[in-house]
C-alpha cells in the first residue's frame, strides 16, 4: 500500500512521539491545513466515554506552542482545556507535550517498559473540524532498547503495516479518540470468532496460560455474537483487540468501538497446567474449572466485549454526539451498565466456561452485595444513573448509606425482567429478545439512541409483554426486588443467612497503625447508634487492645448479640469511649441452589435461561 503524506490534503494530521519515556512525556504535533481565519480553537475532552467523571485531561499538558511555517503564532488559553490561536495565513501547527503517568484504562502511561494512551488524553480537537478525517503517525521511541516495540490498535493503517509504527487514519475526531493504543514489547495471541479476528495483547510480567485464556474467551465471544445475531453469527467488527495490562494490584476495563482496555492483577490469569506424562493426547488433559481470580478476569473481558453492541452502538440518546467538555446525564445507565453486568457472568455459563453451580454462586454474591448496602433503600437505580458523575464515581465514607450501584442492582433488575418475561411467555420470549430488538433498531437507524422513557415500549415490542409498572417500580423505586419468587418459578431456591456467627457492629474496617480504622459506619447499625463514625480508630474493646482486624474479630467471637461492650476509639487526636449494644449479624448472605424436585415447567425454564451455546473448539495462536 502506498503511504499517504500526512502533511497534505485536508486531513487533520497528528504525530505522537514517546519523546522521553523516563520523564513520561509524549510529544504531539497537530497540523491543521486550513485553520479558521479569525483564529483556531483547540480543546481536549474533560472526560472519556464509559467513565462518567470529569477528569480534566488537559491538566497533563505541560507545554504548548503554535506556529505557521517558521513563524510563531499567538496562543491564548481560554479555560482549563481550551486554547485559541491568533489568525494566521497557511497551515497551522501545534506542538505540545503530555505528561503520561496514569496507569489505568482511562488515561495515558509511558515509561521504558511500554506506552499506552487513549486519544482523549493526548489528541487536541480542532474545533469546527470534528468531522474532518484524521491521520496520526505513531513514532517509535529513539534508542536500541525500543527496537522490539510494536503497536497494538484498531485504528486503520494508512501505509503502516499491522502491529508496526507508522501512519494510521480515522474518519473523524470521534473515531480517532475511540481506539486506544498500546506500544511496547507485548505478547499477543489471537483467535477467530464471528468471522472476525480477535487478539489479546498482554503487557506486564506474568506466568499465565494465554492459550487457555484465548480458548475460553473465544467461547464467550461466540456466545455473545450468537445471542445478538443468531442467524448469521457475525461479529459487529472485522477486528477486535483486548488490550490487557497485568500489574500487582489493579482492576478495571473500558470499552471502545472495536477494542477494550483492561487492567488486572497477574493472579487473575489462569495458571499453566502441566501436560500429563502418561499420555500425549491433549484431549486427555482435563483443565480445572476457573478459580475465583481467573473467573473475575473472564467476567471483566465478557463485560467489555458485550459493550461492543450495548453502549458503543446501542446508546442512550443523551450520548449521541455527547459534549465531552461537561457532564452528560442520563437515567439509563442501569440499562446499559446494569444489563451488561447481568450478561457478563451469564455468558460464562452459557458458553460452558463455568458450570451452573459456579454461576449460581456468583449470582448469589451479586445479590448479597446489593443487600448489604443500606443505600439501596435510599436511591433508585435510575437516580444512581443520573448521579453517576457526582456520587457513584466520587464515593465517600457515607456512600454505602446513600447510593446503590447501577451496575450491581441494575444487573438484578435485568435478572428480574428476564425471569418475569420468561414466566409470562412460558419461555417463548426473554430479555435476549429485548437485546436483539434494540440491536435491530440500531442497524436500521444507527444515529438514533434510546430515549429516557423508551424502555417499557421496547420491552413490549420485543416480547409482547407489558411490564411498564414493573419497570417503573424496579428502576425508579427503592424496594427490594422479588428475586426469591422469580427464582423459585424456575426451580432455584434463594436462601439468606447471616455471614458467620460473630455479633455485628455494622462497620466496614481496614487495618491501620495502632488500631482498626472504621471506613464506613452503616445506617442504623450498633456502632452508629452508639456514636461511632467513619474515620474513628478503634484501639480497644473492654480494655483489650484491637491493633488488627483479626484481634478485633477474636474479641467479638467471645461475645453474643445483645451484650454491651465498651469501645475505645480515637477521633482525630481525641480519645472517646462508646457503649455498644451488639446485634446479631443480618441475614444478607445469599446462596442459590437448583431445586432437586422442581417440576418439568420450572426445570424447562431454568434450562432455557442457562442454556449452553455450542462453540467451535479451537485454541488460540500466539505471535
Amino acid at each position: 500500500m502506498k503511504k499517504r503524506n500526512s502533511a497534505t490534503g485536508d486531513a487533520v494530521a497528528y504525530t505522537i512521539d514517546a519523546i522521553d519515556p523516563h520523564a513520561h512525556l509524549f510529544e504531539v504535533t497537530l497540523r491543521v491545513p486550513k485553520p479558521a481565519p479569525d483564529g483556531q480553537r483547540f480543546s481536549l475532552p474533560a472526560w472519556i466515554p464509559g467513565s462518567y467523571m470529569i477528569r480534566d485531561f488537559a491538566r497533563h499538558i505541560v507545554s504548548i506552542e503554535a506556529s505557521s511555517g517558521r513563524r510563531p503564532v499567538g496562543l491564548t488559553k481560554l479555560d482549563k482545556h481550551t486554547w485559541l490561536t491568533s489568525p494566521c495565513k497557511g497551515a497551522l501547527e501545534l506542538r505540545y507535550r503530555v505528561y503520561a503517568w496514569d496507569l489505568s484504562v482511562r488515561g495515558a502511561h509511558l515509561d521504558a517498559t511500554h506506552g499506552f494512551f487513549n486519544g482523549t488524553s493526548v489528541f487536541l480537537c480542532a474545533e469546527g473540524l470534528e468531522h474532518q478525517s484524521c491521520l496520526v503517525e505513531i513514532r517509535r521511541p529513539k534508542g536500541s532498547r525500543f527496537s522490539r516495540w510494536r503497536v497494538a490498535t484498531t485504528l486503520t493503517p494508512d501505509g503502516a503495516a499491522l502491529w508496526q509504527f507508522g501512519t494510521y487514519r480515522a474518519a473523524d475526531y470521534d473515531e480517532l479518540i475511540d481506539h486506544p493504543v498500546e506500544i511496547g514489547a507485548f505478547e499477543s495471541i489471537g483467535f477467530d470468532a464471528g468471522r472476525a479476528r480477535h487478539e489479546i495483547v498482554v503487557t506486564g510480567r506474568h506466568d499465565g496460560d494465554l492459550e487457555r485464556f484465548a480458548s475460553d474467551l473465544k467461547r464467550i465471544c461466540e456466545a455473545q455474537i450468537a445471542m445478538f445475531d443468531p442467524r448469521t453469527r457475525r461479529a459487529p467488527v472485522e477486528r477486535y483487540l483486548f488490550l490487557l495490562t497485568v500489574v500487582d494490584d489493579g482492576y478495571g476495563g473500558l470499552e471502545h468501538r472495536s477494542s477494550t482496555a483492561l487492567i488486572c492483577p497477574r493472579r487473575n490469569l489462569p495458571v499453566r497446567v502441566p501436560q500429563g506424562k502418561a499420555s500425549t493426547k491433549a484431549s486427555t488433559v482435563r483443565r480445572p474449572s476457573p478459580d475465583d481470580a481467573y473467573q473475575e478476569l473472564l467476567g471483566l473481558a465478557s463485560h467489555e466485549y458485550f459493550h461492543t453492541w450495548h453502549v458503543k452502538r446501542i446508546r442512550p440518546k443523551a450520548f449521541c454526539d455527547a459534549d465531552l467538555a461537561r457532564e452528560v446525564h442520563t437515567r439509563l445507565l442501569w440499562v446499559f451498565e446494569g444489563f451488561t453486568s447481568y450478561y457478563d457472568d451469564l455468558m460464562l455459563v452459557r458458553s460452558a466456561v463455568i458450570d451452573r453451580e459456579r454461576y449460581l454462586k456468583t449470582l448469589g454474591k451479586t445479590i448479597s452485595g446489593v443487600m448489604r448496602g443500606p443505600g439501596r433503600l435510599m436511591q433508585s437505580v435510575a437516580e444512581s444513573s443520573f448521579d453517576a458523575w457526582t456520587k457513584f464515581y466520587r464515593q465517600d465514607e457515607n456512600a454505602p448509606n446513600a447510593i446503590v450501584s447501577y451496575y450491581a442492582k441494575g444487573a438484578l433488575v435485568a435478572l428480574a425482567l428476564d425471569l418475569e418475561i420468561r414466566r409470562r411467555t412460558d419461555g417463548k420470549r426473554s430479555l435476549d429478545d429485548v437485546m436483539r430488538h434494540m440491536w435491530a433498531a440500531y442497524r436500521a437507524a444507527p444515529h438514533d439512541g434510546i430515549a429516557e422513557g423508551d424502555v417499557p415500549a421496547i420491552v413490549h415490542a420485543a416480547t409482547g409483554v407489558d411490564l411498564s409498572d414493573r419497570i417503573r417500580a424496579w428502576a425508579d423505586g427503592t424496594d427490594d426486588l422479588p428475586l426469591s419468587r422469580l427464582l423459585h418459578d424456575i426451580g432455584i431456591e434463594m436462601q439468606a443467612d447471616a455471614d458467620g456467627a460473630l455479633p455485628w457492629l455494622g462497620i466496614r474496617q481496614a487495618e491501620a497503625a495502632g488500631g482498626v480504622r472504621i471506613t464506613h459506619c452503616l445506617n442504623g447499625s450498633a456502632a452508629q447508634v452508639a456514636g461511632l463514625s467513619a474515620g474513628d480508630l478503634v484501639i480497644a474493646i473492654d480494655g483489650l487492645r484491637t491493633d488488627s482486624v483479626k484481634r478485633l474479630e477474636g474479641l467479638l467471637s467471645r461475645r453474643r448479640a445483645e451484650e454491651t461492650v465498651l469501645v475505645h476509639a480515637f477521633r482525630r487526636d481525641e480519645l472517646h469511649e462508646f457503649s455498644v449494644v451488639l446485634e446479631p449479624a443480618p441475614k444478607n448472605t445469599v446462596t442459590l441452589s437448583m431445586h432437586a424436585k422442581a417440576g418439568p415447567g420450572p426445570a424447562r425454564l431454568r434450562g432455557q435461561w442457562l442454556k449452553m451455546v455450542p462453540s467451535r473448539s479451537g485454541r488460540g495462536r500466539t505471535h
